[in-house]
């Protein structure tokens, strides 16, 4: 049994115990960008007009599940990492200076008030690998807004709830946060992002499921650095005004539009060319954004069948995509598995944030 399912199972048999403890779940996708990757941080997409990112959500999940609790204690437990929190109150919460899990301590500190007297138990996990660059982190933020803003009593639409995420994410972090990634969390789907000075506008691109879960390899290549702080080195040098970067963005963002276009036909001919051309521009952009092994993954894939690869996320590790040649989706699998990579089983989630009560 997946570690996902034993999570909603526990649930249940909390449920089961006692019949007046009750659980909220919320489940958030991950994703996968194909173009248009860093010029979602503000104010980057302001200086290049018609910005775009494009991406699409994955079946692989985050949860977050809230279980009400006798007293007034409260415990933000990480299945993934195995780290717990344990605070008398809500008062205790708030004064806290630390976390052991502090992406749940940082969104309890938004939404509590100190005075709250429910106790209750926060559990997280994650079905993406740790690093994987598939934005497992803002998608379980996205997951545990949810979850406490249900758990609070609070209405808050989509884009509120992504406001918030993306905004306490920040704080933990300590670096600017992209928009991107809470979008795929959120609707699901084939999106794109388009980031303008009226704001941030999310389009549904119409891509048939069968179609991205046919021509899609994902393979994990280990942990990276912390994105943010590759994303940031990028952010810093395109404000002081280094020029190389801020012509590499310039064709990243004309590459972005370009997808946009390709996907919505769809053109995969066109899709494959771009993300070669993608590719190629980020290696360009920072240092250590490619590693021996995803050069080695990329060329045995392109010798089987693949026809154009890139890494998600900020790169150093992490996860690639792959582009494939229909029919030749295993072929390509086996010889990344080969070669050192793990395959990551997925399918295009279609659906977006699901909150449940039980």
């Amino acid at each position: 049994m997946s570690l996902s399912a034993e999570f909603i199972l526990q649930s249940d048999n909390l449920l089961i115990k006692d019949k007046k403890i009750k659980s909220i779940i919320a489940r958030a996708s991950c994703r996968v960008d194909l173009a248009g990757g860093t010029l979602d941080l503000w104010p980057l997409y302001l200086f290049h007009p018609g910005a775009v990112t494009v991406n699409f959500a994955l079946d692989i999940k985050t949860f977050c599940r809230i279980t009400a609790q006798k007293g007034n204690g409260i415990r933000l437990k990480s299945l993934d990492t195995g780290k717990e929190d344990r605070f008398a109150n809500a008062a205790a919460l708030q004064k806290a200076r630390s976390y052991k899990h502090p992406l749940a301590g940082f969104l309890c500190r938004f939404f509590l008030d100190a005075n709250d007297a429910r106790g209750f138990l926060l559990e997280t996990h994650s079905d993406s690998p740790a690093g994987a660059g598939i934005s497992g982190s803002s998608a379980l933020m996205i997951a545990t807004t949810a979850a406490l803003a249900r758990h609070t009593g609070r209405r808050l639409s989509k884009e509120e709830t992504r406001v918030i995420a993306q905004n306490v994410e920040a704080q933990l972090i300590n670096v600017p946060t992209g928009c991107q990634d809470y979008y795929p969390a959120l609707y699901g789907g084939v999106s794109a992002i388009h980031l303008s000075a009226d704001g941030i506008h999310r389009e549904a691109i119409a891509v048939p499921a069968s179609e991205i879960n046919s021509r899609f390899v994902l393979a994990y290549t280990g942990a990276p650095r912390q994105s943010g702080i590759n994303n940031w080195e990028v952010f810093k040098s395109h404000i002081n005004g280094d020029k190389r970067v801020q012509r590499n963005f310039a064709e990243i963002g004309a590459i972005a539009q370009a997808m946009h276009a390709a996907l919505k036909k769809p053109d995969w001919n066109e899709v494959a060319r771009l993300l070669r051309a993608e590719w190629k521009l980020r290696k360009t952009n920072a240092p250590g954004i490619t590693t021996p092994l995803i050069e080695k993954l990329v060329a045995s894939a392109m010798k089987s069948g693949a026809r154009a690869a890139k890494v998600c996320g900020a790169g150093g590790g992490g996860c690639v995509i792959f582009l494939v040649e229909p029919g030749t989706k295993q072929r390509v699998a086996d010889v990344i598995a080969t070669n050192g990579g793990q395959v990551l089983p997925f399918s295009l989630a279609s659906k977006g944030l699901s909150v449940q009560v039980e």
